[in-house]
């Protein structure tokens, strides 16, 4: 298993190593002792969800407030999807940046996306399923969302999706300065003071 870290600091791209035969092929895609290695902090797991979406189809961009936020450990079972993090913690230096992990069941790569970041993918293929393990249950007084589509992030949409397929509370989120605003965002110091607590745990 080979992890690094993105360009937006606290995301981590996680390439597994396979090992096929002729019955098939067997990997790890998860391993807590080695994501705990490489970012540096505990990770407990809580909750696991899965989707399944159509070509094109849109979902974020999602965070959770912080404390406690919702860490996510993301993969693609089967087809394909584009993930974006993108960092939306006010005072970072790569505040409104993006970096974005090809999942797909190829090279069954996985992404881990601290709290307090944005996520988002896009289906490349038709009935792209999509597996997350987060660090929290789904609370929906405490999540939140920016338009994928916010020219200001300028998420770059491949042409193999097709057009965008967004659910109206994403379409309807607002954009990440109307967000930043409205004192949605997380802050660069509450997030790294979370982590330095995870750390410490």
């Amino acid at each position: 298993m080979q992890i690094r870290e993105l360009n937006v600091p606290d995301s981590y791209e996680i390439t597994p190593k396979q090992f096929g035969d002729d019955r098939g092929v067997f990997l790890e895609w998860y391993r807590f002792d080695k994501l705990e290695e490489a970012s540096g902090r505990s990770i407990k797991l809580a909750q696991s969800n899965t989707s399944v979406s159509k070509r094109g189809s849109v979902r974020g961009i999602h965070f959770a407030d912080i404390p406690i936020g919702q860490a996510k450990y993301v993969t693609a079972t089967r087809g394909a999807v584009l993930d974006y993090v993108i960092d939306i913690r006010v005072g970072s230096p790569t505040f409104g940046q993006v970096d974005s992990v090809l999942l797909d069941d190829t090279d069954r790569k996985a992404i881990f996306i601290s709290e307090g970041l944005g996520h988002c993918f896009v289906a490349l293929t038709d009935d792209a399923t999509v597996s997350y393990l987060v660090t929290d249950v789904y609370r929906p007084d405490r999540e939140h969302g920016i338009n994928p589509l916010d020219p200001e992030i300028g998420l770059v949409i491949p042409d193999a999706a097709g057009t965008p397929l967004l659910s109206p509370k994403d379409t309807e989120a607002p954009g990440l300065s109307e967000a930043a605003a409205a004192g949605l965002l997380p802050t660069w110091d509450d997030a790294r003071a979370f982590y330095a607590s995870l750390r410490s745990s």
